[in-house]
């Protein structure tokens, strides 16, 4: 192996391992985002899908993903690919692509969240490991998939990743129905806190951390910097987005609302996902900014209309994504253009409506085959051995229903909460205090 090889593999698996660790920022961000009751479940539910993750890429998810053929990948099963002699090694590709795929899936449970049995977890993880998120891996990064050749521009997955784990999470949160008392009898949203705020924010700055082997890691190599510059943009467009969506909830509501700000990192971190690489420092603050203010309004929105979504999946990584997609038909810089290789320049240097349309098109088919293939899965599911569990194991808490225990030993541990509720236990569902 030649010196840039080498080097190249060293930096592609330590960004392999910043993207596994983007896992412990899910597991605090969700866990601190829902109800102490469930904290248990939510987080080792982490560890089941990123084991059934990495087993079912490996068997096919690869393959399908970046093996031979147009529409999906028929060669490579088990990773069975013939070796390229200038490539990263297989086992390097892998690990770095299923570290990807680990993050979408995390993204889709936030559909599932409080509610889903741990069963749907092994089932469905599987589903999407090797026939949903590899397709449309393989349309956009396949060296012949047919997203590929006609310029689509994803830089490190604002499609692929986040608008894929995005869809997923609104067709399952759909599916499943609103958590008990998430909508009084008049249909208006009450607001059910989590329980350690804390935990949020520990869990985003993990997640952003992370993210500089995300979208830097994409370049895959480190000779002409490309991945520094990646990294650039990324921040700076993180920093934009958080600020706005600050200034966005303390105007709106006259608070400096905690997870309106930590949203607003993330939307920003994942609409600066696909044109990192194609846009100026100047375009990813404006793309950041703007993701901030969809994310905050795209979560409103599908709060208005009834839709119960713990997390904002939706709004942060389906909204966002879309968003973040287009910017690269808009703000794609010619010269950046031609030094990744991949498109054409956006409107705003005089592109034409070319590569916005590709970057629109691309959005409209992942959505469809994304929504259709969860909504067919999660049917089957449904019928099969349900998705959600009873009213009185929702009650008690997943811990409990799900696992035998809670995860805060400091929880009470009644005996029937639906039948018996006491002042406890009102308190715990409120949401107010941890007991």
């Amino acid at each position: 192996m030649r010196l840039d090889q080498a080097l190249d593999s060293m930096w592609m698996m330590l960004a392999a391992v910043l993207v596994m660790l983007m896992q412990v920022g899910f597991v605090l961000l969700e866990v601190g985002s829902t109800r102490a009751k469930n904290a248990g479940h939510i987080a080792v539910k982490q560890v089941i899908g990123f084991s059934v993750a990495a087993l079912a890429f490996w068997v096919a998810g690869y393959a399908v993903a970046f093996g031979e053929g147009k529409w999906i990948g028929t060669t490579g099963w088990f990773l069975h690919l013939p070796q390229d002699s200038g490539a990263l090694p297989i086992s390097v590709s892998y690990l770095f692509q299923f570290a990807f795929l680990a993050v979408s899936l995390a993204i889709a449970w936030g559909g599932f969240a409080e509610r889903g049995k741990m069963g749907i977890y092994i089932v469905f993880g599987a589903i999407y490991s090797i026939f949903i998120y590899p397709v449309v891996g393989h349309w956009v990064w396949g060296e012949h998939g047919w997203l590929h050749l006609l310029g689509k521009q994803d830089f490190a997955g604002s499609t692929v990743v986040h608008l894929q784990g995005g869809v997923a999470a609104l067709v399952a949160t759909m599916m499943l129905k609103p958590r008990l008392g998430k909508f009084d009898k008049r249909g208006m949203s009450v607001e059910i806190p989590g329980h350690n705020q804390v935990y949020t924010v520990l869990g985003v700055f993990v997640i952003w951390f992370g993210w500089f082997g995300f979208n830097p890691g994409s370049a895959t190599h480190v000779q002409d910097g490309l991945f520094a510059y990646a990294a650039l943009t990324t921040n700076l467009a993180a920093a934009a987005g958080a600020l706005t969506m600050y200034f966005i909830s303390r105007i709106t509501t006259g608070k400096a609302d905690i997870s309106a700000t930590l949203n607003g990192a993330l939307s920003a971190l994942v609409a600066i996902t696909a044109p990192c690489a194609f846009v100026r420092p100047w375009a990813a603050v404006v793309i950041g900014a703007v993701a901030g203010t969809v994310g905050y309004y795209s979560g409103k929105w599908f709060e208005r209309k009834g839709i119960d979504d713990p997390v904002s999946a939706a709004s942060v990584h389906g909204a966002a994504g879309v968003w973040g997609t287009l910017s690269c038909g808009i703000f794609a810089a010619p010269d950046l253009v031609k030094n990744v290789g991949i498109g054409r320049a956006g409107l705003f240097y005089g592109g034409g409506w070319e590569q916005l349309a590709v970057q629109a098109l691309g959005i409209v088919v992942t959505m469809a085959f994304v929504a259709a293939a969860s909504f067919a899965a999660l049917w089957v599911l449904e019928k099969v051995i349900g998705l959600r569990v009873s009213e009185h194991e929702e009650r008690n808490g997943l811990d409990l229903s799900e696992h035998g225990r809670y995860g805060y030993i400091s929880l009470p541990f009644p005996v029937n909460r639906v039948e018996a509720p006491d002042r406890r236990e009102t308190v715990w569902e409120s949401g107010q205090k941890v007991l």
